[in-house]
């Protein structure tokens, strides 16, 4: 189905077949899972090109039933460049695309020049992303039980947060546990930012030492299915006082505010609108400086972008401020940064469904105290 998609989307845009170099696109597409591989995707086959190291990988998977049967192999002889080359030439598709967003330009020359007569290359842009943005029932089940088991190692990571640890150390044991509860990897490096560090959304966890009256901001997330899940808790270590309490409570609405906005039909640009209002009510939507959710999917983060709707300039017109539809699932995160103070970040990551949301995650919200 998904190759049948973007079958109709080469259609759509003149060509005759499309280049796949981009790997998380190759994964959606093939399932293949690799450091290394291109596909050319045409109109009755998909050629797999891979090297000697995948070869039984991808022969078993085509025997699989994760395989497609209209997907021919094809071993790199040299390189993969030269490879693709002389198969493209065989082909007899003079209009191909290629991922322009992931091609780099002297990739794409040395391709354009070796190719000659054979086939005109015209880059694209989001053929295959533009199909990922709506999950299918088996993306929403890799999502959904991806989301739960990060939800179980989560209860148990946000109590390892101690005064004493440093967040290097901490960062370790959220890996550790991520990874021994069935993930295939971090699906990215984790966020430990303790006090005055976690006035910086993505602070890289480093050593100081958390301490008594921290508040400490974990953002975390793994692999499970080819397919990446995010979530955000904030601990406090000790009592909180007034202020990181109320801080903490304003994000709290502000997350409520913006899950309750999302539904199909709504836009992007009403859902981002919706945790800003409430953190303004509470003077800190200065404090929040970032998108208040991203999708996710073979990606950690892709489309859709909750954020603020994006005005027209002199030089461009504004992007379309897409509509919300049922099978997206993304993050919602909203958080407030004061400088040398701290911050609270929450996340959780929700899926449209035709009446509403769900969350998948499934952690208590409240402020945790250590």
């Amino acid at each position: 189905m998904r190759q049948q998609k973007l079958r109709a989307a080469i259609r759509a845009a003149d060509l005759d077949g499309l280049i796949v170099t981009h790997l998380p696109n190759l994964f959606y597409l093939t399932n293949f899972l690799g450091t290394a591989g291109v596909a050319v995707v045409m109109p009755e086959r998909v050629f797999l090109i891979v090297d000697f190291r995948y070869n039984a990988a991808v022969r078993s998977l085509a025997a699989s039933d994760y395989g497609s049967p209209d997907t021919e192999i094809i071993l790199v002889d040299r390189s993969y460049d030269e490879t693709l080359v002389a198969h493209v030439r065989t082909l007899q598709a003079p209009r191909l695309g290629v991922e322009g967003s992931n091609l780099s330009i002297s990739r794409f020359d040395h391709l354009r020049k070796s190719l000659g007569a054979a086939a005109t290359l015209t880059p694209t842009e989001g053929l295959v992303e533009k199909l990922r943005i709506v999950k299918d029932p088996h993306e929403i089940e890799m999502l959904r039980r991806g989301a739960l088991l990060l939800s179980a190692v989560a209860l148990d990571v946000l109590h390892d947060a101690k005064p004493g640890l440093s967040e290097q150390e901490l960062a370790a044991k959220v890996d550790w546990r991520i990874k021994s509860a069935g993930f295939e990897r971090c699906s990215f490096e984790t966020i430990v930012a303790s006090g005055t560090n976690a006035a910086h959304p993505h602070a890289h966890a480093g050593e100081r030492l958390l301490r008594a009256g921290d508040l400490v901001v974990l953002d975390f997330g793994g692999v499970y299915g080819g397919y990446c899940v995010d979530l955000t808790r904030t601990v406090a270590l000790g009592q909180p006082d007034a202020e990181q309490q109320r801080v903490y409570d304003a994000v709290l609405e502000a997350q409520d505010a913006a899950i309750a906005a999302v539904k199909p039909g709504a836009r992007a640009g009403d859902i981002d609108r919706a945790a800003r209002e409430a953190l303004g009510g509470h003077k800190l939507a200065e404090a929040f400086g970032h998108s208040t959710g991203h999708g996710l999917g073979v990606e950690i983060h892709e489309s859709p972008r909750i954020g603020p709707r994006r005005e027209a300039t002199a030089d461009a017109p504004a992007p379309p401020d897409d509509a919300i539809e049922p099978g997206m699932v993304f993050t919602i995160e909203p958080g407030a940064y004061v400088p040398d103070w701290g911050g609270v970040r929450i996340e959780d990551d929700v899926l449209v469904t035709p009446d509403g949301v769900e969350v998948l995650t499934n952690v208590p919200r409240a402020l945790l105290i250590n």
